[in-house]
């Protein structure tokens, strides 16, 4: 499963691009010799440099966020298959994440992604190309595959709102269709300054976010997308200081930095409810204020991640925050 896990384990309307009027896939490859319109384009990503003659015309996504950026791009006809869902898809995005093959619950198998034709493969987290597993970028481009992975796992500095705006750029600019990467990020922009105005000057909670996990605490760290949603929604990571995306904390550092507030990341088969409890019967834990005060806030696993949900997902924890906002 997705190595941001231990055991290798509704944005706002703006946000959503008119789909009907991008519903046409971009341009269509070039005749041979010659480049499609704004092409040829050259793209360095994760330390993978790459250039394209033209779109991509059967890509595949794997893991939720990145297919939702293909579908706030309009580009579903581009796409030949997806797999691994975190949680629900938006409703926005349904009706055309519908109409496109869904090659496997989880990650397919090397044997079910050539299956399927692809001549690009966009991957959210780093083990959607597991070497081991012959899903390698190398494998691929050895395959005469392309590949892009999600801005939030190159190895780098610690994600930001900038980095989500490169992302939908560079893909966006890879499929032909750079105006509408600079719509949607107008409009995300939009969305981000009008929380900012709302929250100026309101002091911020101290915040632990809870993913899983029993004998130690898995969570956000300062590396990933979450600490700045964090940040911008009128908190502060209590482990903003753990150099990475996501990884563990021991019950005792969680008492000890005594949050206010315990934001539940929402997906897979443990309920909210159960994680709740998990909590709430830790004797271990009751003096931490979140827990004394039972103050939970919820986001789905897809809104804290690098993808298009991002923008809205601010205004929606900041509600959950600062609610007299």
């Amino acid at each position: 499963m997705f190595t941001r896990h231990r055991r290798t384990l509704l944005p706002a309307a703006a946000l959503v691009p008119l789909l009907a009027a991008c519903a046409a896939p971009a341009e269509q490859a070039a005749p041979a010799g010659k480049s499609a319109p704004g092409f040829p384009y050259t793209v360095s990503n994760c330390g993978v440099k790459t250039t394209f003659q033209a779109p991509p015309k059967r890509a595949v996504t794997m893991n939720q966020h990145v297919t939702e950026v293909m579908l706030a791009l309009g580009l579903e006809k581009s796409l030949a298959g997806t797999a691994y869902l975190d949680d629900r898809i938006l409703p926005a995005y349904k009706k055309a994440y519908d109409a496109v093959p869904v090659l496997s619950k989880e990650y397919p198998s090397k044997e079910a992604l050539l299956a399927a034709n692809p001549d690009f493969v966009y991957g959210g987290y780093a083990s959607a190309f597991d070497a081991k597993a012959g899903r390698g970028r190398d494998d691929l481009k050895k395959s005469g595959i392309e590949s892009r992975l999600n801005m939030e796992y190159c190895p780098s500095g610690a994600s930001s709102l900038a980095d989500l705006y490169q992302e939908v750029d560079e893909v966006a600019r890879t499929f032909g269709v750079p105006e509408r990467g600079a719509d949607w990020t107008a409009e995300a922009k939009k969305t981000v300054t009008a929380t900012e105005k709302r929250l100026k000057g309101v002091a911020p909670v101290s915040v632990f976010v809870y993913d899983s996990g029993d004998k130690t605490a898995f969570t956000a760290g300062g590396k990933g997308i979450g600490n700045e949603l964090i940040t911008r929604a009128g908190g502060r990571n209590v482990f903003a200081d753990l150099d990475k995306t996501f990884g563990d904390a021991t019950w005792e550092q969680v008492v000890a930095r005594k949050p206010d507030v315990i934001v539940i990341y929402d997906y897979g088969s443990t309920t909210v409810e159960q994680k709740k409890k998990r909590l709430l019967d830790d004797p271990a834990l009751k003096d931490v204020p979140a827990i004394k005060n039972k103050r939970f806030a919820v986001m789905p696993l897809s809104d804290a991640v690098l993808g298009v949900r991002v923008p809205a997902a601010v205004d929606k924890l900041s509600a959950q925050l600062h609610p007299n906002r």
